[in-house]
């Protein structure tokens, strides 16, 4: 083996880094949901450190809450990193998988940044809402490069578009479900959770009524669950690629799940294990939209990784 070979990746094992990067993802969502549902947003009081001058505060556990998810999110920068250098290394070196592996650096980073705003504004509600968007961000775009990283793209690939129809459907249904999201933020922002704990700070809430927001939500959560229920019925009727079929009945039993889990959720006063279930699904939802809109092209599997189904 020459020095060049000892120097390069793979396009086998760099899927691997890929999908590092996207579970690492889905981890800091749900580590950072958990920080804010037991009350830990305020436990470390500074940042980068947890106390003034000390890396650590003290044991109780709201402050070993707090650090150990900002442990994850260092843990996090250095996967991302390992994965740039490892899509610079793949062989043959492909000019979207770089870009994507430095796309998730630059997010992780301001996501990280928008943590220290977050502290340092005692979890400004909005700040907090725009947190959890962006790092729903991150989940798409490392969903994307685990996609990308197992099939062959670029100049001369095979893209063959399933259904045009359908395409154009997949592109617009972001729309509702971006409002989706946004409303399931700002109705958590006006609720009970507001990632204090007793004896701390009282973080303020979002300048509605949590009712009011809950019933908007509701009403974007009706509507998807409807678009994308009329979407299988179309997909059936017209004898679509199975990959499609496969993609939206996957979306239609997440939302109906999410939609149970957000009526029980509301009808028990918001208890902290059914909203961090909630948060769960919307990772879930979100990665079943993103892998939905990346079905409707078919591309070759790279040599090396398992075959399409």
């Amino acid at each position: 083996m020459t020095s060049q070979q000892r120097r390069t990746i793979p396009a086998p094992v760099f899927r691997w880094f890929a999908f590092a990067s996207f579970l690492s993802m889905i981890i800091i969502v749900l580590s950072g949901a958990a920080v804010r549902l037991t009350g830990s947003g305020l436990g470390c009081p500074d940042w980068p450190t947890c106390f003034r001058h000390r890396l650590a505060g003290s044991l109780s556990i709201h402050p070993l809450i707090e650090y150990t998810n900002r442990m994850v999110t260092v843990t996090l920068v250095i996967l991302t990193g390992v994965t740039f250098v490892a899509a610079l290394l793949r062989s043959p070196r492909r000019r979207d998988l770089v870009q994507l592996s430095a796309l998730l650096i630059l997010g992780v980073v301001a996501d990280a940044v928008l943590g220290a705003f977050v502290v340092y504004s005692k979890l400004n509600p909005w700040l907090v809402s725009l947190h959890m968007l962006l790092s729903l961000s991150m989940v798409v775009i490392s969903a994307i490069l685990y996609h990308r990283s197992k099939y062959v793209y670029g100049r001369g690939a095979r893209a063959n578009v399933r259904d045009p129809h359908f395409r154009a459907v997949a592109r617009l249904l972001w729309v509702p479900f971006v409002v989706l999201l946004i409303t399931g933020t700002m109705t958590t922002g006006s609720g009970p959770h507001a990632g204090s704990s007793q004896g701390q700070l009282t973080a303020r809430r979002l300048p509605f009524a949590f009712s009011s927001a809950a019933w908007v939500h509701s009403l974007a959560a009706l509507l998807f669950i409807g678009l994308v229920g009329g979407l299988l019925l179309s997909i059936w009727n017209t004898g679509a690629p199975e990959p499609l079929q496969h993609g939206v009945r996957r979306l239609v039993v997440i939302a109906l799940l999410q939609g149970a889990i957000g009526a029980a959720q509301y009808l028990t006063h918001v208890p902290a294990a059914l909203v961090e279930l909630h948060v769960a699904g919307a990772v879930s939802l979100t990665i079943g939209m993103t892998q939905f809109t990346l079905r409707q092209t078919a591309h070759d599997r790279e040599p090396g990784t398992k075959k399409a189904n």
